[in-house]
């Protein structure tokens, strides 16, 4: 009798995949399987998905496709059988300013539901996440959180800084070019010649942005391999890197390593520690929160800042600090500062990285460049406190986030200049009717808002590069960029879109900004302010149907991570 085809024993690490491909039964999805090249001894290995984010919108994930290919050698090398897809992906960069920016927070939504489909749809052994742009970060390790099979995050590298009359420039400084020209100071030739040079090839934002921010802190969290994320996007080891990411992840589906058993409450803190101790993106507050829902993990935003009120700054990064990202790399990169904290007992060094290493032993193997001077001693810190901090008070009650890199001021209390939209305040600051010592508030901008929680950019960079970032301070519902420096306070909760005091601020309120004391108030009586609030009545929604009205129904409080959830 012929052999039967269907007798072949099923790897013992298809726990998922074996209902797709093995037996009589599976005929027609391994006719389909078969129809996009796969083989009988491709289809009889575990099935490892290979999610990129790659698009041509940006230069942030540009090296996906090249790298994906890496990616599933090491797959195939270590006896797995690859299967590629891609999702979305939003640019923050090209659309900040604009009505686009709404859908970058959105974004990280539909990312994580679509990698977690795919997944659930075709039953995956493990999983390889490609990333690049700030919410393609956090999206991926919210959909390995919810799928719970083994899998891991890596990061596709950060952009080299672009060269401009001899010194390292970041699209930072095209931003807050804009503003400088807004105010008379440079010609458009200038900032055409900028921007020409500013984004030279693959690889997302350069500073200590969002997406690196993130990218530490999937390094430090455990679900992206040591020192591999920081590689940057065109160094010759990037290939490698990617093979190993796709070999790793076979072993992590042979021994059954699964994201539960890698991101732990201890991660999600060591997490943390690594962006107050770099003047990281306060959008990592937000993504944090976010992770540790999807996980079940309780996590408060107050969290954030007993962590950075003990964690020094001792990375010396734009747009806080003086370097890069490419420069941190080159220093010895996250085992470095890992070292460093480890050595003042603040971090956890018995949580584990799907590298199969402690935090502890990664500590150790830290390889720190001879001279180097963008990560400090820890017993020398650049700032004694971390680089945010959590504000409540009156206008705040559920909490607002104060980046505290890159600038020196603790206090300002002036009165308000009121925005219902990023546009309004955009417009004045061009039109340069900003005054020294005013608050900026910029309302209407939240979650529910906005909808979407822009981030504000556009305008915290014009008003740097008109040269009133050190005479002004900003408050606002949206999120900031983490290239924004300054005294600037973003997802303040609850949002004025939800009845939060911020609905009730007029122009010329006095407003106090008080970091030590870590408040944020109005100065209105209660009876005032209950006055103001029974006139006020919720702004019609800005879009009735779609994605974002989908959105706005659905999306919880920034303090709560600003997560999708079921009614």
């Amino acid at each position: 009798m012929p052999e039967n085809p269907y007798e072949r024993p099923s790897d013992p690490a298809k726990r998922h995949s074996a209902a797709i491909t093995d037996g009589p039964d599976r005929a027609p999805a391994r006719a389909m399987l078969k129809g996009t090249g796969f083989t009988d001894e491709d289809l009889a290995r575990p099935i490892i998905g290979v999610a990129t984010t790659w698009i041509e919108t940006m230069p942030c994930n540009l090296n996906q496709r090249e790298l994906a290919q890496h990616v599933k050698r090491g797959i195939r090398d270590a006896g797995g059988t690859p299967m590629e897809f891609n999702t979305i992906a939003v640019s923050d960069g090209v659309s900040m300013g604009t009505e686009g920016m709404r859908a970058s927070l959105v974004s990280r939504e539909v990312i994580a539901d679509s990698i977690e489909l795919v997944a659930r749809g075709h039953l995956f052994d493990g999983l390889v996440c490609l990333v690049g742009c700030d919410k393609t970060i956090p999206g991926a390790a919210m959909a390995l959180a919810r799928l719970d099979i083994p899998g891991l995050v890596l990061y596709n590298g950060s952009i080299a800084p672009g060269r401009f009359r001899g010194r390292d420039v970041t699209i930072q400084d095209v931003f807050e070019v804009v503003g400088a020209h807004a105010a008379g100071k440079v010609g458009p030739a200038e900032v055409h010649a900028l921007e020409d040079v500013a984004c030279p090839g693959a690889g997302a934002c350069g500073g200590q942005f969002t997406a690196n921010t993130m990218s530490m802190a999937m390094e430090l969290i455990g679900i992206s391999p040591a020192g591999l994320n920081g590689i940057p996007a065109n160094h010759p080891l990037k290939a490698e890197a990617a093979a190993q990411a796709g070999q790793l992840a076979m072993r992590l589906v042979r021994n059954d390593t699964r994201p539960t058993q890698i991101l732990t409450r201890k991660a999600i803190d060591n997490a943390i520690a690594g962006v107050a101790a770099s003047g990281g993106s306060t959008n990592a507050v937000l993504h944090l929160l976010a992770i540790a829902r999807e996980l079940g993990i309780a996590l408060e935003i107050d969290e954030f800042d007993a962590i950075a009120e003990r964690t020094p700054i001792i990375v010396d990064l734009t747009p806080g600090g003086r370097y890069v990202a490419t420069d941190l790399h080159a220093a010895g990169g996250v085992p470095v500062m890992t070292r460093e904290l480890l050595s003042a007992g603040l971090m956890h060094g018995d949580t584990r990285n799907v590298d199969g290493r402690t935090t502890a032993e990664i500590g150790a193997d830290a390889n720190e460049a001879e001279g180097q001077r963008v990560i400090v001693p820890i017993a020398t810190p650049i700032k004694p406190t971390g680089g945010l901090g959590i504000l409540h008070g009156n206008l705040s009650p559920d909490g607002g986030v104060v980046k505290l890199a890159g600038h020196e001021r603790r206090r300002h209390v002036g009165p308000a200049r009121v925005f219902n939209s990023e546009e309004e305040c955009f417009a004045a600051v061009k039109a340069q009717s900003i005054t020294a010592g005013d608050v900026i508030v910029i309302r209407y901008e939240g979650p529910v808002g906005g909808p979407g929680m822009r981030e504000m950019l556009h305008v915290t960079a014009a008003i740097v590069g008109e040269g009133l970032g050190e005479d002004v301070a900003l408050i606002t519902d949206g999120r900031f960029s983490g290239a924004t420096h300054g005294l600037m306070v973003g997802h303040i909760a609850p949002e004025a879109a939800r009845g939060g005091l911020l609905a009730a601020v007029r122009d010329g309120d006095t407003i106090t900004l008080d970091v030590d004391g870590r408040r944020l108030d109005v100065d209105l009586t209660e009876d005032e302010i209950a006055a103001r609030m029974a006139d006020w009545t919720p702004p019609p929604p800005r879009y009735t149907t779609g994605v974002l009205a989908k959105y706005a129904s659905l999306v919880s409080s920034a303090a709560e991570g600003a997560i999708t959830r079921p009614v």
